[in-house]
């Protein structure tokens, strides 16, 4: 297993390429979420190509009061993870090798999409992640680099930054794993105990209830606009089988308007109830939002969007989000 790990930049710039180099990026406590990202580098890279997984606890990217000290470390374990998914080297550098002079004087900064929903609950933070991608991207030097959708402010702003700044590497996001039950794969569920856990399936809870409300109000929309805009409108309602529709055309144009509003009082009610659980759930934001900046939808908003949230459960804060698509009005 040895030959799998290594520790300085020396050995990393010292490793044989062979085809297209992916990396993924990641701080430990491997889980099946991470072994997904691996399997799916090892597929984009290719039988000759090549996997590098980076270990590393990154202390800028955490803020006071935060779990740096806390957070697992299971180097061992995550040997063993990594080689079974594919990967074909380990890097785990000390904090030293990353950060040789110490704090780092120049960092980048995330700009205003990284002070919004995470950034606001955690300043700095997005600086310090981007400020150890780019050390990453430049020590690995990758053609790929995959990152989970689960964490889709920091993919969509590893995405920019990428833009913005030319790194050549294509960055590939990977849809969230998820357990049985819906709850989101995370380093820190292993802090829940039972009846955190409970309470924590909230969150995916609140997310598939938006999304289904928006699956339910735009198949609605779209049934009312099949109908002839004409005085048989009401009667092709009814034959539909929109009865109490049928008595106002125009209702059912009404109530599937204002998507994005009903998308997030579907998710609000789940949260809402879990409030009130024992332990409860103390809610940090419900969001959504528009990939390109995190800015929120608007009441007319088409497009992808993503409809994101965040809690505390117990000690634990736990965060999640799903993609959503919301069709152009008639």
């Amino acid at each position: 297993m040895t030959e799998l790990l290594l520790h300085t930049a020396d050995e990393l710039h010292k490793l044989p390429r062979t085809g297209r180099r992916a990396v993924v990026m990641t701080m430990g406590a491997l889980h099946e979420g991470h072994a997904t990202l691996i399997r799916t580098a090892r597929e984009q890279a290719g039988p000759e190509g090549q996997v590098v997984v980076t270990v590393f606890v990154n202390p800028l990217q955490f803020g006071a009061g935060e779990d740096l000290d806390r957070y697992p470390r299971t180097l061992d374990a995550d040997l063993s993870i990594a080689r079974e998914a594919g990967a074909d080297a380990v890097f785990a550098p000390a904090v030293e090798e990353v950060y040789p002079g110490g704090d780092p004087q120049v960092r980048i900064t995330a700009g205003p999409m990284g002070e919004r929903l995470e950034g606001s609950t955690r300043p700095g933070h997005f600086d310090g992640m981007l400020t150890v991608v780019a050390k990453l991207l430049h020590l690995t030097r990758p053609d790929l680099a995959l990152f989970g959708q689960k964490d889709a402010q920091q993919l969509a702003l590893i995405r920019r930054m990428v833009t913005d700044l030319n790194f050549p590497v294509e960055v590939v996001g990977v849809p969230t794993v998820r357990e049985e039950d819906g709850l989101a794969l995370s380093s820190r569920n292993r802090y829940l105990s039972p009846a955190d856990r409970q309470t924590a399936l909230a969150l995916s809870r609140a997310l598939f209830a938006g999304r289904d409300r928006l699956a339910a109000q735009a198949a609605l929309r779209a049934r009312a606009e099949a109908a002839p805009a004409t005085d048989e409108r009401a009667t092709a309602l009814a034959r539909l089988g929109e009865i109490r529709a049928s008595a106002d055309a125009h209702a059912v144009s009404a109530a599937c308007a204002g998507l994005p509003a009903a998308v997030r009082a579907a998710a609000s009610h789940v949260l809402d109830d879990a409030a009130r659980s024992e332990p409860p759930l103390v809610l940090d934001y419900l969001a959504l939002v528009d990939p390109k900046d995190f800015t929120e939808a608007g009441p007319d908003f088409t497009g992808q969007a993503v409809l994101a949230v965040a809690a505390k459960v117990g000690t634990t804060r736990l965060i999640d989000n799903i993609p959503l698509e919301f069709g152009a009005h008639s």
